[in-house]
C-alpha cells in the first residue's frame, strides 16, 4: 500500500498549491509519499523542493495509472467534479483532501484541510512551512511577484499599476522566455525562480498576486499586499480580511499607494506555527 499526493500545477495554474504541498510533504520527513504532478516541468524540479519521490502524470485523471485501489491519497486540487470526488473515495482507503472554499463541506469518507472549517475529521489550518518564521534581516523595502503563471502576459499589460514604485521583482516559473527577458530589461532589481524564498523572507513589503506568497510574507514579519488576480479564485479573500492583510482590486493603483503610505500604522494579524498540527492530523488520518 503506498501513498500518493496529487497537487494541480501547470503554466495556467502557478505553483501556490504545489509549494503548499511540498510544505506538507516536509513536514512529514519520516513518511514515504510520492507526489504526483499535473505536468512534468515541476515534477523534475520537485527534489529541489525536499520532494524525493515525484512523477508528472499531465492530468488529474491518469491518478489511476501510479495508483492501485486500496492506497492512501492526499488531493489537492479543485479539477475534480462531486461524481470523481466520491470515485476517488472509494478507490483510496484513505482520502484526504485540501479546500479553500469557505462554502465547501466535508463528505462522508474524506478527511479535510481547511482555513475555514472545523469539526470532525477537519484540520482547520494555513499552511507555511516553518522557513519563514525564522528571523531575518529585510533587506528589500519593496517588491513584487505577480505569481508563477501569467500565460496571457497580464503582468504586462498591467505595468503602469506599480510603475513609479521601482519595486524588486521575483520572477516566476512559467514565463515564456521572450517575455523574462522583457521583464529583466524593464526591472532593474529583478530575481530568478530559484531566488523566491529570499525575496520573500527579505522583503519589507510584498505586493503579490499569489496567496501562498502572502501568507509566507506574512509568516515572515513583513507587511504583504495582496492582488486579486482577475483570473485567479477569490476563496482567500475572506482568510485575508480576517487576517488584516490589505486587498487591491482591479489593479487600483492609487489605492495600492495610499496602503503603502500608512502600510506602518497597518496592524497585521500574526501567522500561527501549523506545520506540526497538519502533520499530526495527517498522520493520524492515515493511521501512521
Amino acid at each position: 500500500m503506498k501513498i500518493f499526493y496529487y497537487v494541480h500545477t501547470g503554466h495556467r495554474v502557478g505553483l501556490d498549491r504545489f509549494r503548499r504541498a511540498c510544505t506538507i510533504i516536509r513536514a512529514l520527513v519520516d513518511v514515504d509519499i510520492t507526489l504526483l504532478c499535473s505536468d512534468f516541468r515541476i515534477a523534475h524540479q520537485a527534489r529541489d523542493f525536499g520532494v524525493k519521490n515525484s512523477v508528472g502524470i499531465d492530468d488529474v485523471r491518469n491518478i489511476p495509472k501510479i495508483a492501485n485501489h486500496g492506497d492512501k491519497i492526499i488531493f489537492d486540487s479543485d479539477e475534480a467534479n462531486s461524481f470523481m470526488l466520491e470515485d476517488m473515495r472509494k478507490y483510496f482507503s484513505t482520502f484526504i483532501r485540501i479546500s479553500d472554499d469557505k462554502n465547501d463541506k466535508k463528505a462522508d469518507g474524506e478527511f479535510l484541510i481547511s482555513p475555514y472549517l472545523s469539526g470532525e475529521n477537519i484540520c482547520n489550518t494555513v499552511i507555511v512551512d516553518e522557513k519563514y518564521f525564522k528571523e531575518e534581516e529585510k533587506t528589500i523595502k519593496l517588491s513584487f511577484f505577480f505569481g508563477d503563471d501569467d500565460y496571457e502576459k497580464d503582468l504586462e499589460k498591467h505595468l503602469e499599476f506599480i510603475d513609479g514604485l521601482t519595486p524588486h521583482l521575483q520572477l516566476g516559473f512559467y514565463y515564456f522566455f521572450d517575455y523574462e527577458d522583457m521583464l529583466k530589461k524593464r526591472f532593474k532589481n529583478h530575481h530568478e525562480f530559484e531566488e523566491y524564498d529570499a525575496t520573500v523572507k527579505k522583503s519589507q513589503i510584498l505586493i503579490s498576486a499569489s496567496p501562498q506568497a502572502v501568507l509566507e510574507s506574512l509568516a515572515s514579519g513583513a507587511k504583504p499586499v495582496y492582488v486579486q488576480r482577475e483570473d485567479y479564485t477569490t476563496d482567500f479573500l475572506e482568510l485575508f480580511e480576517s487576517l488584516n492583510i490589505p486587498i487591491v482590486k482591479n489593479y487600483d493603483k492609487a489605492y495600492l499607494i495610499d496602503i503603502i503610505n500608512s502600510i506602518n500604522n497597518h496592524n497585521y494579524f500574526k501567522m500561527e506555527h501549523n506545520c506540526e498540527k497538519v502533520a499530526i492530523f495527517i498522520k493520524n488520518s492515515l493511521n501512521l
